[in-house]
């Protein structure tokens, strides 16, 4: 589809106030969010004393319906997909429950003296023009990392498998990983994320009692030595809402998107708990090779010497189901898509310059989106860039922003979709407003659960019916 695309809502296009400042009430009939200001603090305040990390607070009574929650994302997707071992399991060394490690500093980047970036003007969404061509087609592909070191790409499947995979040919070279006797990918369950560094491959899974594990595999070259350790356990007090996602941080340390713990309306209230890793992003720095088996950074919210209670991996509260996050490659902005209960979708994004949600609050279960849900705004509450009504979809499914060379017009846009409609929409703020556009674009078979970025930048949609395939300019 040409031209500006035809938009999922009345246009939401708003401009950037000097303040900040988000919806006043939730009374409207279209979404009204602002772009996030970029106030870097030089004065040692807190995130949650800087301008553009919270909106005003609003009163409207909660919707009744609650949604039918047995999903991937939070979408309907049962599937009964066990895959069986096809090798001897290396050893698990397990880490004593609730291990926190000692406080680090950020990892030292692998070129301390990087040479300076060139600044890329972000392009006209409006004007892209895209298709999706399929690449290949696995069993139910829910995540792509790009292996430092390795000219393949990483794809994991649900049911517990991790092969190299040349893109170009569309083919898988090998499998390098498979856990299938460990996982079941059923409802939300199984293989839900993974991220890789130079050293190791972390996966995120659940266990075969429903519980969720991060291990980390050490690589050996393109494959792994059968050297592995289990970083992160948490119990799981239900079946759905498991999260999932990794990624590697701008700063090197480890990030783990956790879901609230499941079933509807968040009963735990574990969202607004930081006691409690459910509902909450963590960010740690893993140490396979230590006594303990990760580090928690030190100006983590609650780390040691904050003057703020909470467990200390905890990086953000406030979340639902963060189905996918990621960081913008040439900006470190940090993007999460997360869930909805019974009416609204929602994307936030959270500004590097900002701290990049250090100590943030995206207000599940208080907030569905803009909208009051159980209760008044949180502190350090920060306001989705973009949502939608259930009306037009049933569950995000969170992208990248675009920074690869194939497609100029979208440079510098969110794209992301939604699982059930599997149409790919894009988001754009570098121009001072937050604008929106369908692209045009439908995933093959739909069931959009994941996208993926290669190390070129160029994007790819992930379907749980099979098909991985590239984003192309038409």
């Amino acid at each position: 589809m040409g031209g500006r695309g035809r938009l999922l809502t009345v246009a939401a296009v708003v401009a950037v106030s000097a303040g900040g400042a988000c919806a006043v009430d939730d009374e409207f009939s279209v979404p009204r969010p602002t772009v996030p200001v970029v106030t870097t603090a030089t004065d040692g305040s807190k995130p949650s004393d800087r301008p553009g990390q919270h909106s005003q607070p609003a009163d409207a009574p909660p919707a009744d319906a609650r949604k039918a929650d047995s999903d991937i994302g939070g979408a309907t997707a049962d599937a009964d997909g066990t895959m069986a071992s096809t090798g001897d399991e290396p050893a698990v060394e397990e880490p004593a429950v609730g291990a926190t490690g000692a406080a680090v500093d950020a990892p030292e980047p692998a070129d301390p003296d990087p040479p300076p970036a060139t600044t890329r003007p972000d392009g006209d969404m409006f004007a892209a023009d895209v298709a999706l061509r399929a690449v290949l087609t696995l069993d139910e592909p829910i995540d792509m990392a790009v292996a430092p070191g390795d000219d393949l790409v990483w794809i994991a499947e649900r049911a517990g498998r991790v092969s190299r995979v040349d893109l170009e040919r569309g083919a898988v070279v090998e499998t390098i990983l498979d856990i299938g006797a460990e996982t079941r990918a059923t409802g939300e369950r199984g293989l839900l994320g993974i991220a890789v560094t130079d050293r190791w491959l972390y996966a995120n899974f659940t266990d075969l009692a429903g519980d969720t594990r991060v291990d980390a595999f050490e690589r050996d070259g393109t494959g792994l030595s059968g050297h592995r350790r289990t970083i992160l356990f948490q119990a799981q007090p239900y079946s759905n809402h498991n999260g999932g996602d990794l990624a590697i941080g701008p700063d090197g340390f480890l990030y783990v998107a956790f879901g609230d713990g499941g079933s509807g309306g968040d009963p735990l209230d574990a969202g607004q708990d930081p006691t409690t890793w459910l509902g909450a992003v963590l960010r740690i720095q893993p140490t396979p090779d230590a006594a303990e088996p990760y580090a928690v950074p030190a100006d983590n919210p609650f780390a040691a010497g904050q003057d703020r209670a909470g467990l200390p991996e905890i990086f953000l509260t406030g979340v639902r189901n963060p189905w996918r996050f990621s960081f913008d490659r040439a900006t470190g902005d940090l993007w999460i898509a997360d869930v909805g209960q019974n009416a609204y979708e929602e994307v936030t994004v959270l500004l590097a310059a900002n701290g990049g949600g250090l100590g943030a609050n995206l207000g599940w279960r208080l907030r569905e989106g803009l909208h009051y849900f159980t209760g008044d705004e949180p502190p350090d509450h920060a306001d989705p860039v973009w949502e939608y009504s259930q009306d037009d979809g049933c569950s995000v499914t969170g992208g990248y922003v675009y920074r690869g060379s194939a497609i100029d017009d979208l440079y510098g846009a969110y794209v992301f979709g939604d699982y059930c409609t599997s149409r790919l929409w894009a988001v754009q703020i570098s121009r001072g407003e937050v604008e929106f556009r369908e692209l045009g674009a439908e995933v093959l078979g739909g069931s959009l659960a994941s996208f993926g970025e290669d190390a070129d930048g160029e994007l790819y949609a992930l379907s749980l019916n099979g098909t991985v395939a590239r984003i192309v300019p038409r």
